[in-house]
């Protein structure tokens, strides 16, 4: 039950050389410029002079940097590398009432997190990231997309202390999201990715996820488009459930299993449209355009191209910047080759396509 995913034309370029359009996307996540790293250990150091004046212009002059390094790649929308961002969860539980951290939890080796405990009714205090949009939009060329850590991965990570259950959590959690995405549009947000990574390790709960996006979208106007990504797992025990997801386009990460599940979304008929990742974002080798146009052929099994936007695996902020870098400005150029060649006829969209190595 997808939404109007015919939405996705309004972020065609205006200057587009193609008839096909294959829209190039990011999921989130960016590797920050050193001196910011910098910036926050000062502002963390009591001995330090760099106040939170400081560090907000830092923060400022990063989003302002990455974006238009985003640009730059070619990309047709961007997002702010989530310069503000430290943690998907963290950052979002500081913002709601009914939170609070009691110190770092170890989750696996010597990683530490800073698991946050409900212990009160969550509550939508004042907006998340409107500020942050506004400021990204302003100094952006092309069109903003703005991710959210969905709600299931805020109750699933999270200590519950009040609700009698998680899922009862999450769908508390999926009213405050539709409020954020409310505040957003009103903004000017036309494009919107829900992050359920959560979803990955606990794919027996994509019920619970199906109620909480419809609490999201609820009152969301169909020209805005929702996205929603799901980090690599089984995906065979979501599909096709997911059909019913009432969402635009769905976001796989499935290059770095060498496409081995890209079946899974031929039988039934695969609904909404496919955001496919087309690099690895846990290999620092750059592909090449060659290979990444190669990966995208594998999307054309599940959709036809009118339905098949071009994203990166998943978030890349564990790369070294220069690769990240490469990495989206060669599949921008593989995407935009793939276009070119379906408009000379010369992909044949009924052969079959070889699986990936």
């Amino acid at each position: 039950m997808s939404r109007d995913a015919e939405n996705r034309e309004q972020f065609r370029p205006e200057n587009h050389d193609n008839e096909h359009f294959l829209l190039t996307t990011v999921v989130g996540s960016y590797p920050k410029p050193k001196w910011l790293n910098r910036a926050n250990d000062l502002a963390e150091d009591p001995d330090s002079k760099f106040t939170e004046e400081h560090l907000h212009e830092a923060h400022d002059d990063a989003c302002r940097v990455i974006t238009n390094e985003h640009e730059r790649s070619g990309l047709d929308t961007v997002v702010d590398g989530e310069m503000r961002r430290e943690e998907m969860v963290e950052y979002f539980a500081h913002r709601i009432p009914g939170y609070e951290f009691n110190g770092p939890v170890k989750v696996w080796g010597h990683n530490y997190f800073d698991k946050p405990s409900v212990v009160g009714e969550v509550e939508y205090d004042e907006p998340w990231l409107v500020d942050e949009f506004e400021f990204t939009r302003d100094v952006a060329s092309k069109p903003v997309k703005v991710p959210i850590t969905g709600p299931y991965t805020l109750a699933s990570w999270s200590f519950n202390e009040h609700y009698e259950s998680e899922a009862e959590l999450a769908y508390a959690l999926a009213d405050l999201v539709n409020e954020e995405i409310e505040q957003l549009v009103e903004a000017g947000a036309t494009y919107i990715q829900i992050d359920e990574p959560a979803l990955a390790t606990t794919p027996d709960d994509h019920a619970i996820v199906g109620e909480c996006l419809e609490r999201i979208v609820s009152g969301v106007p169909d020209e805005v488009r929702i996205g929603l990504h799901v980090c690599y797992g089984d995906y065979s025990r979501i599909y096709p459930e997911l059909n019913d997801y009432p969402i635009d386009e769905f976001d796989v990460e499935l290059c770095n299993g060498g496409y081995d599940q890209i079946d899974v979304f031929t039988e039934p008929e695969f609904e909404p449209d496919l955001a496919l990742g087309v690099v690895d974002v846990h290999d620092a080798e750059v592909e090449s355009v060659e290979e990444i146009k190669e990966n995208i052929l594998q999307g054309l099994k599940v959709v036809p191209p009118e339905k098949l936007t071009i994203s990166p695996d998943c978030g890349v902020k564990l790369l070294p910047r220069k690769v990240a870098y490469q990495k989206m400005e060669n599949m921008v150029k593989a995407a935009r080759e793939v276009e070119a060649e379906l408009d000379a006829g010369e992909i044949d969209l009924d052969a079959p396509v070889q699986s990936a190595d």
